[in-house]
């Protein structure tokens, strides 16, 4: 019957009807028992922590710099070493799922991943923790696209939904939750806490895994005939790609000749990836999983969460401390509110995915995340809490109306023996799109700022009424002074002004230019096929 039900899928998508995909009554109705509950429950805490430490040093790296006499160059590497070993593992994830299955390489990972946060706890060094944080990096890596394969291999259709919603919870809070949790941890113990946070948990995690969860066997024979140089070409290109959005900016980009030679060895190695693993008999990634239309526009969609999750979660934060001048434990009472409704959603994301289309679900979702951002465009200098909080609110609702569709489309109608490797390209696709999303945020960022604080400038001349009024406006504030030093003094906080009037505007701008995305996102709705129920989430047996 799976075969049967796989081959009627493969039909399904390359006409224009949906089709009803029977299954088995043993499929369908298995009960998934405690003991696998439990090792479920297991991969969930294994993959928050994984998600959780991309963010949780963000707002610690000042004092990760003095603990470890860094420069503030030098300290971004902490976070870049995680990302680039992250991204260059999840494409590989299928198929070390496959030749060791999701027991061992769940377990190998998290115990790695425990391991490495000890390692990092203990660095002596700037080049010590890099290294540590990258093996951190690439250990929890593996865990995150192994839950979504489990998903769909393990329970029967009518848990999927639920089960989708609480792991993209997980995926989608944690990210939020690391740098006020990063904050503190850092304020109130040290930032050494941050990394040994994660040995009971992680410990705990691995034993459950390993006693409780038993879904598939490995496929040694696979280690037989490891195709080492696609694996090479995969790590150059992702590598080299990651390495070039993470550094771009703060390297002027092109102007920078160690940003050519990466961009160089990303093109290189993307060129040669692609040659090899679509021509390849048996790849270490098998691209050709992108021929299921859903699956691809699936990705397609991820790629642009990713994009909105992720910069919001990078633009806000700089905001609020760059113009508000508020601390981590300050900024994380306002992002937070995403979170909270995010966690609020998934009590009607869930319900209604039962009864409505999953087409016009996803469309509500993405056009109510690009309200909100579209909402967050509309900032002034004075702006407070309330003025973030229903913005938020709106982007946090959103979310699950995203996130539970978009799985759906792109896993749940695969045939399972492909589930494994189309999760670690789904999982790429939502955290490329979140690195892009950040790298052209920043770059963006620095342009508008120039350019409005310039336009700014033009109006704040010598001979502007207004400005001539506000200047003896602050020399009168400052009577104490001598007059020359009142002047500079009422000039200097002028400037500052300037500086923080354009940085609002420049964030504003970049606010809108997300709710744009999102709405413009809503061309490629066509291009979905509509799934049934049964299909959508029974695909994966």
């Amino acid at each position: 019957m799976a075969a049967s039900a796989a081959e009627k899928i493969r039909l399904d998508t390359a006409g224009s009807e949906p089709e009803h995909v029977s299954e088995s009554p043993e499929i369908r109705e298995r009960e998934v028992s405690p003991s696998e509950w439990i090792g479920f429950t297991a991969m969930i805490f294994g993959v928050f922590m994984a998600v959780l430490d991309i963010q949780i040093v963000a707002s610690s790296l000042e004092q990760i710099q003095a603990g470890l006499s860094a420069t503030r160059d030098e300290i971004g590497w902490v976070q870049t070493a995680y990302l680039v070993a992250e991204v260059v593992i999840i494409p590989l994830s299928g198929w070390l799922g496959r030749a060791l299955s999701t027991r061992y390489l769940f377990v190998l990972a998290c115990g790695g991943f425990t391991l490495m946060s000890l390692c990092c706890a203990l660095a002596w060094d700037l080049p010590s923790m890099v290294v540590f944080r990258a093996l951190q990096g690439l250990f929890g890596g593996a865990m995150i696209p192994s839950i979504f394969a489990v998903i769909y291999t393990l329970f029967p259709p009518r848990l999927q939904p639920a089960i989708t919603i609480l792991v993209g919870l997980v995926v989608t809070v944690a990210p939020t939750a690391g740098p006020v949790l990063g904050g503190y941890l850092t304020e109130t113990v040290s930032w050494k806490a941050l990394f040994l946070i994660n040995l009971l948990p992680g410990l705990l995690v691995c034993l459950g895994t390993w006693l409780f969860l038993r879904i598939d066997e490995p496929e040694w024979d696979l280690l037989n005939r490891i195709d080492f140089r696609g694996i090479l070409y995969i790590v150059v290109f992702l590598g080299s790609l990651q390495f070039v959005l993470e550094e771009g900016t703060r390297k002027d980009w092109f102007e920078s000749g160690e940003i050519v030679f990466f961009a160089c060895l990303a093109a290189a190695g993307g060129v040669a990836m692609f040659y090899r693993e679509l021509t390849l008999d048996h790849p270490i990634v098998d691209l050709w999983a992108f021929r299921n239309r859903n699956f691809a526009v699936g990705c397609a969609f991820s790629f642009i969460l990713g994009i909105g999750l992720y910069t919001m979660i990078y633009l806000i934060p700089v905001y609020l401390a760059g113009v508000k001048g508020l601390n981590s434990l300050q900024i994380g009472q306002y992002v937070m509110v995403t979170g909270l409704f995010q966690f609020v959603s998934a009590f009607f994301a869930g319900p209604l995915s039962k009864v409505l289309d999953s087409r016009l679900m996803l469309a509500g979702g993405l056009a109510l995340y690009g309200t909100g951002a579209w909402m967050n465009g509309s900032l002034t200098a004075d702006a407070g809490y309330w003025e973030f909080f229903w913005p938020q609110a709106v982007e946090g609702f959103a979310l699950m109306f995203c996130f539970l569709p978009i799985s759906g489309l792109a896993l749940g109608t695969l045939p399972p023996d492909e589930v494994k490797n189309a999760s670690g390209l789904f999982n790429l696709m939502r955290n490329l799109g979140g690195a892009i999303g950040i790298a052209v945020a920043s770059s963006l960022k620095t342009r508008y700022i120039k350019e409005h604080y310039a336009a700014l400038r033009e109006s704040v001349t010598g001979g502007s009424r207004e400005a001539e009024a506000l200047i003896a406006k602050l020399q009168a504030q400052m009577a104490g002074f001598p007059l020359p030093d009142s002047e500079k003094a009422a000039l200097k906080q002028l400037s500052r002004w300037v500086i923080r009037e354009a940085e609002v505007m420049a964030a504003n701008d970049l606010f809108h230019l997300l709710g744009a995305i999102f709405f413009a996102s809503l061309l490629l709705m066509p291009l979905v096929r509509k799934v049934s129920t049964d299909q959508e989430t029974g695909g994966g047996h």
